[in-house]
């Protein structure tokens, strides 16, 4: 098959090659290359929790957390000026989900996903730089004329912009030698749209949307993985529309800077672009000047943030942080848990007390989970809620590494049992665990933790009690992978602020919803 395509790359233009053969021995080689790295994988989680349904906040702040990188590089942009209207101090993915909201965490984490897909499969791929940095500059150019045109979320452009090239990066990857042959036609002033079609049977475009979908990408951002051509409107485009317009018009205008070399002075670009903001303002709904002015802040931005656009960044790590980014950089380990595991739980803190005013109880036992997940390193956190119509605590929400995949087995009788688990909800008072795994214990340990959790060497249990009353518990373990941990006096005060904060949401909703808890959240 590969033979076969690579003939068709000599063909004439009447012997074009079959698209159905291109996509094969795409498909081919990407099972025997690997897809871009780690992206596909990323793609399906990420998109999952943005069409999620009443979890979907959750979903996708257990989504960010469960890459480290992520989380940074999504807290360092919440907190960036870009986002300054929103306010800053924004110290968990859950608070930024909150206050930016799902589909814009998702297209951001989209965005950051792809860039290190991008950085890493170019480091050893030198066709497919070139066109990995066109991507990036156009996302970056997609920034600046969604704020110019005042989009809210801002980072569904930068995504649809940075893959509105996937069809030829894939080529260009995946199928050297079909790139190459269109490339060297290209060069000899052949136009690189029929050329595709002759060598690969199909646009770039088609490749791409075909790619897309393999993914599992949303169909709106399927959609716009097309070129739209500049034409005269009578109305304002819709949102799909839009997207493509400004996707084709970012695309456009970075090769042209790029093969400009990234001189922002250059003439040539500067005519072209000024071209290309004359032909897409009305479209976009811009001046074409206000467009032109956009376009070249995009450009600057670029060189500002990843060096020349020779490089765009792609080989370097993530910038220091700036002064508005969230004090929650990476630090060493000891014991088990960061360094600052107390003012981690103190920045978490204030967060929930921040938006207790308007968050939901789910949104704040969302904080609440993440800070004491984050804030201590723990392997394992879980919600568990009081479910009186079953009897049973119930686990609701979970944060680690397999826990999903053990829920139904978590949930314990709420029937007093000479346990930790229940001492601590009938007292009222924290638990900590320093060493499950000791032999003289292990009558206090109930059988449903033994068979879930084996591998946990230390634990904490926190919990949540409404007038007396014990309605639920969030619980928080360290693996015995991990060196040995434990908790803190300095850990102990926002802990208890932390349950204060979360006893005191939960009997004001209860006040509106008796039932809240015995349901799904």
């Amino acid at each position: 098959m590969t033979s076969e395509l690579y003939r068709a790359t000599a063909a004439s233009a009447s012997s074009p090659a079959s698209a159905e053969q291109t996509l094969a021995l795409l498909w081919a080689q990407v099972r025997t290359r690997g897809d871009l790295p780690g992206f596909s994988k990323a793609v399906a989680t990420i998109v999952a929790a943005m069409q999620g349904d009443n979890d979907s906040e959750f979903n996708m702040t257990r989504a960010v957390l469960a890459d480290p990188a992520l989380t940074q590089r999504v807290l360092r942009l919440a907190n960036s000026a870009m986002y300054s209207v929103f306010g800053q101090d924004i110290n968990t993915v859950s608070k930024a989900v909150i206050v930016l909201g799902t589909e814009s965490i998702g297209h951001l984490a989209l965005g950051l996903k792809l860039v290190e897909s991008l950085s890493q499969a170019s480091a050893d791929a030198l066709d497919t730089r070139g066109e990995m940095e066109k991507a990036l500059l156009a996302g970056h150019i997609a920034r600046q004329v969604a704020s110019a045109a005042t989009m809210r979320d801002g980072e569904e452009a930068v995504v649809c912009s940075m893959l509105h090239s996937l069809g030829r990066m894939m080529v260009a990857f995946y199928l050297t030698q079909p790139w190459r042959a269109i490339q060297t036609r290209v060069a000899q002033g052949e136009a690189e749209p029929a050329v595709a079609d002759i060598v690969l049977g199909m646009s770039f475009s088609a490749i791409g949307r075909a790619v897309a979908q393999q993914w599992g990408l949303p169909a709106p951002l399927v959609e716009t993985l097309q070129d739209v051509k500049p034409r005269d409107i009578t109305e304002p485009l819709d949102h799909a529309e839009w997207l493509a317009a400004v996707s084709t018009l970012s695309t456009h205008c970075a090769s042209a800077a790029w093969t400009a070399g990234g001189d922002i002075t250059d003439v040539d670009a500067g005519n072209a672009i000024a071209n290309l903001s004359s032909d897409y303002a009305a479209m976009l709904g811009l001046e074409p000047q206000s467009l032109a002015d956009a376009v070249q802040a995009g450009r600057a931005s670029a060189v500002t943030e990843a060096g020349p656009l020779s490089t765009l960044g792609l080989e370097q790590s993530p910038k220091p942080s700036t002064p508005n980014a969230p004090k929650t950089a990476a630090l060493p380990i000891l014991n088990g848990k960061p360094l600052d595991a107390a003012q981690r739980l103190l920045r978490g803190v204030t967060d929930m007390r921040g938006v207790a005013a308007t968050a939901s109880t789910v949104q704040l036992l969302s904080m609440a989970l993440e800070t004491v997940f984050q804030g201590l390193g723990f392997s394992r956190t879980i919600a568990f809620l009081r479910d009186t119509n079953a009897a049973k605590y119930v686990p609701r929400l979970t944060l680690g590494e397999g826990v999903q995949e053990i829920l139904a087995q978590l949930a314990f009788e709420d029937a007093y049992q000479p346990d930790v688990f229940h001492a601590a909800l009938a007292n009222d008072k924290m638990i900590f665990i320093e060493n499950a795994q000791d032999s003289a214990f292990t009558n206090k340990l109930p059988r449903w933790w033994k068979k879930a959790l084996p591998t946990a060497r230390s634990f904490m249990v926190l919990p949540l009690t409404v007038n007396g009353h014990p309605i639920g518990l969030i619980y928080g373990d360290w693996d015995k992978s991990l060196p040995h941990a434990k908790i803190d006096h300095a850990d102990i005060v926002p802990l208890d602020q932390l349950r204060t904060l979360m006893v005191r949401a939960i009997e004001q909703r209860r006040k509106t919803d008796p039932e809240w808890g015995n349901k799904k959240l």
